[in-house]
């Protein structure tokens, strides 16, 4: 594997920029780095070689006129099946659309493009994003970097396998129920998940509108928070297409000092109890959060696990109407087995029109109560899920009470590394922060990063 392979696209844009080493030098490194590992993930579904390699040469061209792009000028990465990608098959992992090639770039995708970024391909994504398993009729099944016999997570499961396995230094994601945190928790990398309204959903696989627009974000991932930090001023901000998104200024996670927060931590939800080893994660990073001077205390909102319970009953409450929509739209007549389920219905026990009423003012009001909950504090840490990676077999079934109740809130999250379990995989800690400021939740993450070492490589 190529040396620089493992750096961050922080450090991998300077040293293009500097002429320390080429877009096209590292962009042959990462394509050789992915028909390397590959074969044992299925992480990549789709590569643009012949364009990525001509692209990274005119990237190469304008760095010797000393003209950049902006802040990813020849970066290599790689992009969740989900987001439209124009010349470049999208499929959202549905058999209807098979076939597509988009004529246009999502709006995050053309921010990172317009930025220098060198697509390489398209990672693995459930059907329509709406599974934590990655697996599809299309691409099928991908495995976990770190044991193969595992699941990475879902739905931007391929997205965190090729990244933990330094296949792209990059990737989008998307996040409606844990979708980015839980991926990069089960791979070992950092990931967030933006505040509800902060990066434009036009042109993803799961659509911006409707009852669960607000638990729909989208977000990067990589194996360094520095990255993370590099690329939402990239994504963020209207596109003048999905109105739910909000002009809020960016603030740098290098300006906020760690020293003056107040943090609190919990360890177990009240609905499922996590692993020692999570157990321990958390409450360590709490610890090294506190001995950088932040005030921590051992506190959990009282809403947690009514936000858990009622961002599930949201998922189900419309009868299968959403999934049937997708399937209608994108003329697939075969759903996978996560969809096929959910388009159904409606089935015997959904609600009547006032129960989904008193549903969404349910959702309200806890969302009211979480957000009165962070008035006292600046961040939360707490587990991502209740155990590490499972096997693809175990994974069936599992729920994901810690991430989905801040869909619901809409509070942005950041997950990094913070431990190992006794299987030697990767266990992540999330950090939760108050609305439209990432900065803090970055920042934070980038304190327990620093004393855990963060992202450790694969063996693969």
């Amino acid at each position: 594997m190529h040396e620089l392979l493992s750096s961050s696209a922080t450090q991998i844009a300077k040293a293009i920029r500097n002429r320390e080493v080429s877009a096209e030098e590292m962009v042959r490194a990462t394509l050789e780095r992915i028909d390397e590992v590959n074969p044992k993930l299925n992480a990549v579904v789709a590569l643009a070689t012949d364009r990525a390699l001509a692209e990274a040469r005119e990237r190469d061209a304008e760095t010797a006129r000393g003209e950049s792009r902006g802040p990813l000028h020849g970066v290599p990465i790689t992009l969740k099946d989900s987001h439209d990608t124009e010349g470049i098959v999208t499929t959202g992992g549905t058999t209807g659309r098979a076939g597509n090639v988009p004529d246009a770039d999502s709006p995050p995708v053309a921010r990172m493009r317009a930025a220098g970024a060198v697509v390489l391909g398209k990672t693995n994504t459930p059907e329509f994003t709406m599974s934590f398993i990655t697996e599809n009729l299309v691409y099928g099944k991908t495995n976990n970097p770190y044991d193969v016999t595992r699941t990475p997570g879902g739905s931007s499961g391929g997205a965190a396998a090729i990244v933990a396995s330094c296949g792209a230094f990059l990737e989008l994601g998307s996040d409606l129920g844990g979708s980015v945190r839980v991926p990069s928790h089960y791979c070992g990398i950092a990931g967030l998940k933006t505040s509800a309204g902060r990066v434009p959903r036009t042109g993803h696989a799961f659509p911006w509108g409707g009852p669960l627009d607000r638990f729909g974000t989208v977000g990067p991932l990589a194996r360094r928070v520095e990255d993370l930090a590099l690329v939402l001023p990239i994504i963020s901000g209207p596109d003048w297409i999905d109105p739910f998104v909000e002009p809020v200024p960016i603030r740098d996670p290098g300006e906020v000092n760690v020293s003056g927060l107040r943090v609190a931590f919990f360890t177990d939800n009240g609905l499922q109890t996590p692993t020692s080893e999570i157990l321990d994660a958390v409450r360590s990073a709490a610890g090294v959060v506190a001995d950088a001077g932040a005030r921590v205390e051992e506190s959990r909102p009282a809403a947690i696990a009514r936000a858990s319970e009622l961002a599930y009953r949201s998922f189900g409450a419309d009868g299968g109407y959403l999934s049937r929509k997708l399937l209608r739209e994108s003329g697939t007549s075969k759903p996978s087995r996560f969809l096929e389920q959910r388009a159904d219905g409606p089935p015997e026990n959904s609600p009547s029109v006032e129960e989904y009423a008193a549903l969404l003012h349910d959702v309200d009001d806890v969302r009211s109560e979480l957000l009165g909950f962070m008035k006292d504090y600046d961040a939360i840490i707490c587990p991502v899920a209740a155990q590490p990676a499972p096997t693809h077999e175990d994974a069936e079934g599992l729920i994901y009470t810690y991430t989905a109740a801040h869909n619901l809130s809409g509070l942005p999250g950041a997950v990094v590394r913070g431990g190992t379990s006794p299987e030697g995989l990767p266990i992540g800690v999330q950090i939760v922060a108050q609305p439209w400021r990432e900065d803090v939740a970055l920042a934070v993450a980038s304190v327990i990063e620093e004393a855990t070492g963060g992202w450790q490589a694969p063996a693969i």
